[in-house]
């Protein structure tokens, strides 16, 4: 049989303590060489992240102007055709009267009061009135305002079809 050699091994060393008057400064060392690492980058991204804020308000800011630019203009063709409207079945009453009655000829002046009272409400308020107004009906009355945008949908789409198949025909 052979014999196995053995080799003793030497314990191993231990890492000597660190003794607690040469650890703190060495903390503190690194502590500040990391803050001054960070530094840079935290100097740099504020006036970016500031820069970045200050164009995204100021983008907003022109955004919602002409928003409401467009809105007034879109307000005051709507209040001028209102008005048209309204004259236009104003003058329809009298020809109702001859033909139908003076009975059907009320309900055509009644119709073009309305419309012409919705006039003046558009032209004496604001967009932002408008909007606040539109918000609060909504939740006030949900069932109404879907029914609502179902139909102007409806009329939106037929008006659209419409113009395709005139420009179709020309």
């Amino acid at each position: 049989m052979a014999e196995k050699k053995t080799t003793a091994t030497a314990p191993a060393k231990r890492a000597s303590p660190v003794k607690a008057s040469t650890a703190k400064p060495a903390a503190a060392k690194v502590k500040t060489t990391a803050k001054a690492a960070l530094k840079p980058t935290t100097m740099l991204s504020a006036p970016v992240g500031e820069t970045l804020r200050d164009q995204a308000g100021s983008f907003k800011d022109k955004a919602g102007d002409k928003a409401r630019e467009y809105a007034n203009t879109g307000k005051d063709k709507a209040t001028d055709l209102l008005d048209s409207l309204s004259q236009t079945v104003a003058d329809l009453a009298k020809s109702v009267d001859e033909r139908l009655g003076t009975s059907y000829g009320d309900y055509a002046r009644k119709a073009a009061d309305a419309v012409s009272g919705a006039a003046g409400t558009l032209k004496g308020k604001d967009v932002d009135d408008l909007v606040a107004d539109t918000r609060e009906f909504v939740r006030k009355q949900p069932a109404i305002a879907i029914g609502a945008a179902a139909a102007v949908g409806f009329l939106l789409t037929r008006l659209v079809k419409a113009g395709s198949n005139d420009r179709d025909d020309a």
